[in-house]
């Protein structure tokens, strides 16, 4: 069987170490664990692993977190993985740093790349992973905060949070999304 798992961000040196890139630092060190290698393909960076049996195709994409959508859509059609094998990692304001809740699908959020998403895939009906960035910001300064870079505080706690939303995603694939859900939704 095959997964899409895909890690939402921005491309390019300014948006590396930013807290909307979220994403993509978990598909990078699933990745990184693997021995896996991304590679430039269309729409994104695209790399695949395999576990217990299962065939994973992690992406991230290229089209800028607004358009997200169109790698995803994709992805999905040329390796014809059904919408149920499709799991996005977002980062999320309305959850405290370092928390993550998978979801079998629900709504946008608010957030950009989620919006695209469903736009592409006709709805919401797809999985999630999102993992909390905080909101600790003054009204009206959204954008400078998931666009900002972690404090040292955040930075030094990333590697365990970064492993902890890797063991989640391997988890949805090999236990399936109810199973990840109790295991991985109420720990930090």
């Amino acid at each position: 069987m095959k997964y899409l798992i895909t890690g939402l961000g921005n491309i390019g040196a300014e948006y590396a170490e930013t807290r909307h890139n979220i994403g993509f630092k978990v598909v990078d060190t699933l990745a990184a664990a693997t021995g896996s290698v991304f590679s430039s393909d269309r729409y994104g960076a695209i790399t695949t692993l395999r576990h217990r049996g299962q065939e994973l195709f992690l992406l991230k994409p290229s089209t800028y977190m607004n358009l997200s959508g169109k790698a995803v859509r994709y992805w999905m059609q040329k390796e014809r993985i059904p919408l149920e094998n499709v799991f996005i990692v977002v980062d999320d304001i309305a959850l405290p740093f370092g928390h993550i809740r998978i979801r079998k699908n629900g709504s946008d959020g608010g957030h950009n790349g989620l919006k695209s998403i469903a736009e592409c895939l006709g709805g919401q009906n797809y999985a999630r992973l999102r993992f909390g960035i905080g909101g600790d910001f003054p009204k009206g300064a959204q954008i400078d905060y998931v666009l900002g870079e972690w404090t040292a505080d955040e930075k030094a706690q990333l590697p365990e949070l970064l492993k902890t939303a890797s063991d989640a995603i391997l988890s949805f694939v090999a236990e399936g999304p109810d199973r990840a859900m109790n295991k991985f939704n109420t720990r930090k």
